[in-house]
């Protein structure tokens, strides 16, 4: 059964692609430019699209499995410039906008559409607990992930609505994760600001693995929160990257040096989402890590 992944080039998309393919299914891979995308397992294949419409590659919807959609400018690539925080808004909505003009006139409805999504859609709010029926935060990125479940919201008139309000992910092979390391590395690392707040972490396999399992899973609909139950606040997630890499964690980076080296970005590092995975559990999701000492030192050491 054919899967389509829009911006499944990144780093999520390529782990997901190479899952999905070892179970059977065919993927497809939607890139602006899919003559860089190499390293496909056998299985997958990329095709074009320009992120803004149907052209190109809207038949491929008629008759599939899946609709996962990734596909977006980087939140964390650039600082925020006005221009850059056009781009990622925008992309996001050109793109999302397409795929449910592709389902709503395919003829066999894909079965499911899941839908990007990230915990930035709470903003920072401290220690509060955060659920699915939690509402949107106030800042940039909370703004970003509410518009970009809106334009997806059509899509349930046709087929099954998933949202992916993922945390970090964690993975040596990009994203966050690397970038906090770095410190540690070079024996500076430790708490960001006063440490305090949450960081909600998931490790790449349960990613994986959940994703799947709301894409098979017909009874989820609506947004589930990607992070693991074992949430930590972010002084005790620095102790245990010391404690894994044998290194000092206690050399915190003070929110103004954050503040004044990444501006409104500095929001990624020093913003608190409590958010709670419990709906997940509660579905019949197994998290294979749930504890960050254990999950840290798998991706560490493995290199996943």
């Amino acid at each position: 059964m054919r899967i389509i992944i829009p911006g499944g080039s990144g780093l999520i998309g390529r782990q997901l692609t190479e899952r999905l393919i070892e179970k059977g299914y065919e993927v497809v891979v939607l890139s602006r430019s899919p003559k860089s995308v190499v390293g496909l397992p056998k299985g997958a294949t990329a095709a074009a699209w320009d992120g803004k419409t149907t052209e190109g590659w809207g038949h491929l919807a008629d008759g599939a499995k899946a609709i996962i959609n990734l596909a977006g400018a980087g939140i964390g690539d650039k600082r925020w410039s006005a221009e850059r925080k056009d781009l990622i808004l925008d992309s996001r909505l050109e793109s999302t906008k397409a795929i449910v003009e592709a389902i709503a006139e395919a003829n066999v409805k894909p079965e499911v559409l899941l839908q990007g999504s990230a915990i930035g859609y709470y903003g920072s709010r401290g220690d509060n607990e955060l659920t699915e029926d939690s509402g949107p935060g106030e800042d940039f990125l909370a703004d970003v992930t509410k518009s970009w479940e809106s334009a997806a919201k059509a899509a349930a008139d046709h087929t099954r609505l998933v949202y992916l309000r993922t945390g970090v992910v964690l993975t040596t092979k990009g994203g966050a994760l690397p970038k906090i390391l770095l410190p540690f590395n070079l024996f500076a690392g430790g708490p960001y600001g006063d440490g305090g707040m949450w960081f909600p972490w998931i490790h790449i396999d349960d990613q994986i693995r959940a994703m799947i399992w709301l894409m098979e899973n017909d009874s989820a609909e609506g947004p589930y929160n990607l992070t693991s139950p074992g949430i930590l606040r972010n002084r005790t997630f620095a102790r245990v990257l010391g404690k894994v890499l044998g290194r000092p964690s206690f050399i915190p980076t003070p929110a103004f040096a954050l503040k004044a080296a990444l501006g409104e970005m500095s929001i990624l590092l020093l913003g608190s989402q409590r958010a709670n995975s419990q709906k997940l559990v509660d579905a019949g999701f197994e998290f294979k890590f749930d504890q960050p000492l254990r999950a840290v030192k798998d991706v560490v050491f493995s290199k996943k």
